[in-house]
């Protein structure tokens, strides 16, 4: 199949999550990984959406998706989209790999390249990108300071990476598809 007849994986999120779960090597063991150490990270939640927030607010492309218009930060703003992440954490956590979740995610995807308005306009794929690299760090410091055994903190920091890794390529399609396509294809049925 040429690229021009190639199907958009939105017709097939299911798929092409599992594609991508291969391609990552993301297996049993790393799903049972998360789950068990998902404890530890939702108990520490808050300090990362805070903490991925306050990264934000640090760097001026990133702030003004968060500011108002006197260039304030917008708290209530912030504590919308913390809510969101702590949404989106959960369910990741949760190791939730079906369909609903990857048109959950590119959803989130499509909010994210195709915002026309509101603080800042479209958020740049490489601050999706920083995002999530930026959160994995933030994950492997709360494994490792959590964690007993350093082995096992360091297994679930790559085990974590694998999942986010998967998220990430799910919420950049929203960024590479030609104008014409970017809506994603109706489900189905």
């Amino acid at each position: 199949m040429s690229e021009t007849e190639r199907v958009h994986p939105g017709a097939d999120m299911d798929g092409f999550v599992r594609e991508q779960m291969a391609f990552v090597g993301l297996g049993d063991d790393d799903v049972a990984l998360i789950r068990k150490t998902a404890p530890v990270v939702l108990a520490r939640g808050p300090e990362l959406t805070t903490a991925l927030y306050d990264h934000f607010l640090t760097f001026p492309e990133s702030a003004r998706f968060f500011l108002r218009e006197d260039g304030s930060p917008d708290r209530d703003r912030i504590e919308r989209r913390k809510h969101s992440l702590a949404r989106w954490l959960t369910e990741t956590a949760q190791v939730v790999l079906g369909e609903g979740v990857a048109y959950y995610l590119l959803g989130v995807a499509l909010s994210h390249s195709h915002r026309e308005h509101g603080p800042g306009g479209k958020i740049p794929p490489h601050l999706m990108v920083g995002a999530m690299s930026f959160t994995q760090s933030l994950l492997a410091d709360i494994l490792e300071a959590e964690v007993g055994d350093p082995r096992e903190a360091f297994h679930a920091a790559t085990a974590w990476n694998k999942l986010l890794l998967v998220h990430l390529n799910v919420l950049l399609l929203g960024y590479f598809l030609p104008p014409a396509e970017r809506r994603p294809p109706a489900r189905a049925t």
